[in-house]
Parts: C-alpha cells; structure tokens; sequence
C-alpha cells in the first residue's frame, strides 16, 4: 500500500519529463529543419509549447505539493502559461509573433539601460566602464532593430529557440533517465533492507 502513492507521484513526473523532453527536441529539430516554411507554424509552436508546459507544470505542482512548500508558484506558472497557450491559439497568429518580438525588444532594452547605469557606477568608482557602456548601447540599439525589422527578429528568435529547445529538451530526457535510476536504486534498498 505504501508502494502505491510513490509509483504513482514517479509514473507521472517520469512521463511528464519524458514527454517535455521529447516535444522539446522535436520541436527545436523541426524548427532549424525547415526555419524559414512558415512563421505561421512558429506562432503555433509557441502557443502549443506555452499550452502544453502549463499543463504540465500544473500537473507537477500537484505531485510536489507535499514535499515542496511554495507548491503554488509552479501552479500559477502553469496556469499563466496555459492561459498565454490558449489566448495565442484563439488570435492565431498574431498574438504569439507579436509578444516573441515585444518580449525580446523588451528585454534588450531592460539589458541596455542596466549596462548603461552599470557603466555610470563603474565611472563614477574609476572602474574600467567603456565595455559595459558599449554592451549598453548595443543592447538598447538591438531592440531598436529588433521593432523595425520584425522578419529579421523572427529568423533570430526562431535560431535560438530551436537551440533552447533542443538542450532543454535533453536535459529534461536526463533528467528522466536519472529519475528511473533513482527509482532502481530506492527500490532495492527497500528490498534488501538488511545487507547495511
């Protein structure tokens, strides 16, 4: 009877991790196989990817709940990026294209002026600031270029999504593999309690 919780609580985080992984791989494979088909298939993918993850996510924090304390935080990830998964299949394609080149700008002009401020303590202290100053204004200048050519910014996004995808989906296999070795391991010291 005991046995009974923790076959089931590893079945489903093993096949979660196994099937996160897999759909990664293929997904970053399909991605640099055929990158420029349709970046309507990569509003998809994006939306499927969010959907699918929230689902797991939600399922994995009711698996945890017991053991982890701040349990919740994984549910409402989850439940955010489902909520993303199922909002950018319903203003398909759009939604999604427009928050992959909004996030990225966003996110090199939140990386540029921290550079640039960094740049300006390091001065200020007569530390060596010209490279920050420079990552800085690259930075901001990249999602500068990131809002004017949104074609060009698609292509990049898609290149490192599919690497992304590619190595998270493996080291979600891994951590997979581990996981069942894991359970090899604990399943047989239950069994030979007696050979310490």
């Amino acid at each position: 009877m005991t046995s009974n919780p923790f076959q089931s609580g590893y079945r489903r985080i093993w096949w979660g991790l196994v099937v996160r992984g897999a759909l990664g791989v293929v997904l970053g494979v399909f991605i640099i196989w055929r990158p420029l088909d349709s970046v309507a298939a990569f509003a998809l993918v994006i939306a499927l990817w969010a959907l699918l993850s929230g689902i797991a996510e939600i399922v994995h924090s009711f698996d945890l709940r017991p053991v982890l304390e701040h349990w919740w935080l994984m549910l409402l990830s989850g439940v955010i990026s489902m909520g993303f998964g199922i909002a950018a299949l319903y203003y398909y394609p759009g939604l999604s294209l427009t928050f992959a080149i909004v996030w990225t700008a966003w996110w090199l002009f939140a990386t540029g002026f921290f550079a640039i401020y960094e740049a300006i303590l390091e001065r200020r202290s007569q530390m060596p600031w010209g490279w920050t100053l420079t990552w800085g204004i690259l930075a901001l200048a990249t999602g500068i270029l990131c809002l004017v050519s949104p074609p060009a910014t698609l292509a990049a996004i898609m290149s490192v999504i599919a690497a992304f995808a590619i190595v998270s989906g493996g080291v979600l296999l891994y951590g997979a593999y581990k996981l069942s070795s894991f359970k090899s391991e604990f399943v047989a010291g239950l069994q030979t309690p007696g050979t310490r």
